[in-house]
């Protein structure tokens, strides 16, 4: 029996602008939602006749394997893809613009649909057209919200820790949003936007006569890959020192300078604060992420001496089920066993990966900001809060605690600056300078890196 899906959604943005987007490098991984596993093993010929994809997706413990050839390509009304191979009888995914009043179009994705199996395969029905309505509503939130974007001049963007959660994100939407990004790389270069760096002894192998209008700087060993020996607590600090301070220089060495650099830190500079409020302007705190920040900061400063506008990146817990805090506590949580961390009464402060990403390119457009800048969203909760939140929109309960005495147990110091800390942060400078944020309240934040707000 074959399904059909169809889902649609309007966009502030012309058929051409629409169609284009998808036609960039990139496309397909900003559409796959972040809840899902999902490896590209070969991509080749873009959205046109004959270009195919192979795709490796999980479901549960199960991998499978999709082969797609893409068919019906329309500049600026259609293109459509089906499945050579793969889970499904048969699959025939069509993708439709249409141009609605000026300035503003339609897209449409309708899928027509074989499940395997016969009688006995319709039994997944259900679950199959639940998964694609949740699925479908992740990639059209995310399309409109970057097709309508505020028009901006594309820029030359270098970026380091690329291989990381948020260098990654940032480097690949940059360059679906027409940008062009380098990245610095620690092995030989493969590709030609790939710029090979020594962090340890700060040397950069520069191209020749390389110029870039913006760097943002994010490297740095994991500070949540292992318990805090003397070691791993050196490694943590030199990464980001040593790193900024090479990179500052072979910067300076350059005939034209950025004009702006964007440095990685965190919301960790403020140190465990109890119920007070901090912005900006606060002073830093006590500990060790504290004076890892401090330093991290204090490395960036020297290009500010070359009249380079220096903005610190404070950021809080970024929100993505794929990587980083929310992924170690998504199972969890799946399985009933989540619940508050500690007493559950320190403030945590958090950012949706998309904010996230929004509010770096607002920062790299907007002259006036430099200095620390808080990427957090406005809405700081108590964990106690957030671990409430998170059950309620993965329908689990949220009732079993973490002790402190297990935390500390299992990972000493980190247990009281990572996860018992207290850190109430308010993004004061974003807010002053009109940013405005797709996912203002948790509950809507979690949602749709989850996708647990799938409607009609």
């Amino acid at each position: 029996m074959t399904e059909l899906f169809s889902r649609s959604v309007e966009i502030d943005c012309s058929v051409d602008e629409a169609f284009a987007w998808h036609e960039r490098p990139g496309a397909l991984a900003r559409l796959t939602p972040p809840w899902e596993t999902v490896e590209v093993e070969s991509q080749e010929g873009g959205i046109q006749n004959g270009a195919r994809v192979v795709l490796r997706s999980k479901v549960g413990p199960v991998w499978t394997r999709w082969v797609v050839e893409h068919f019906g390509y329309e500049q600026g009304r259609l293109f459509c893809d089906r499945l050579l191979q793969g889970p499904f009888a048969s699959w025939e995914h069509r993708h439709r613009f249409e141009e609605l009043e000026a300035g503003k179009c339609r897209l449409t994705d309708e899928i027509r649909y074989r499940l395997p199996g016969g009688a006995v395969g319709q039994l997944g029905a259900g679950f199959t057209r639940a998964k694609l309505q949740r699925m479908f509503a992740y990639r059209h939130a995310v399309t409109k919200a970057d097709l309508e974007l505020p028009k901006a001049r594309a820029r030359r963007v270098l970026v380091s820790g690329a291989s990381g959660l948020l260098g990654s994100a940032l480097a690949g939407w940059l360059r679906l949003q027409g940008w062009l990004v380098d990245t610095l790389v620690r092995r030989a270069p493969k590709q030609e936007n790939e710029i090979r760096w020594d962090p340890a002894r700060g040397e950069v192998a520069w191209p020749a006569d390389y110029q870039c209008d913006a760097v943002v700087h994010l490297a740095g060993a994991n500070i949540a890959a292992g318990r805090w020996t003397a070691r791993r607590k050196e490694s943590i600090l030199r990464s980001r020192v040593d790193g900024t301070r090479g990179l500052v220089n072979a910067l300076e060495r350059l005939s034209k300078p950025p004009a702006v650099f964007l440095c990685g830190s965190a919301t960790g500079f403020y140190g465990n604060r109890g119920d007070e409020s901090l912005n900006e302007t606060s002073p830093g705190g006590d500990g060790f992420l504290a004076e890892v920040c401090r330093a991290w900061e204090e490395a960036a400063d020297g290009l500010a001496k070359r009249g380079v506008r220096v903005v610190k990146l404070r950021t809080g817990i970024v929100l993505s089920p794929a990587v980083g805090a929310l992924a170690r506590m998504g199972p969890i949580f799946a399985m009933g066993g989540g619940g508050p961390v500690g007493d559950g009464q320190q403030w945590q402060s958090w950012i949706s990966l998309d904010d996230w990403l929004r509010a770096c390119r607002h920062i790299l457009v907007t002259d006036e900001l430099s200095g620390p800048v808080n990427m957090a969203a406005v809405g700081a909760v108590r964990q106690r809060e957030f671990a409430r939140t998170l059950g309620a929109v993965m329908r689990r309960p949220a009732v079993v605690p973490a002790p402190e005495w297990v935390l500390r147990l299992g990972l000493g110091q980190m247990a009281d600056e990572v996860l018992l800390a207290s850190t109430r942060v308010r993004p004061a400078r974003l807010m002053e300078s009109d940013f405005e944020f797709l996912h203002p309240s948790l509950v809507k934040a979690l949602q749709h890196v989850l996708g647990r707000d799938a409607g009609p």
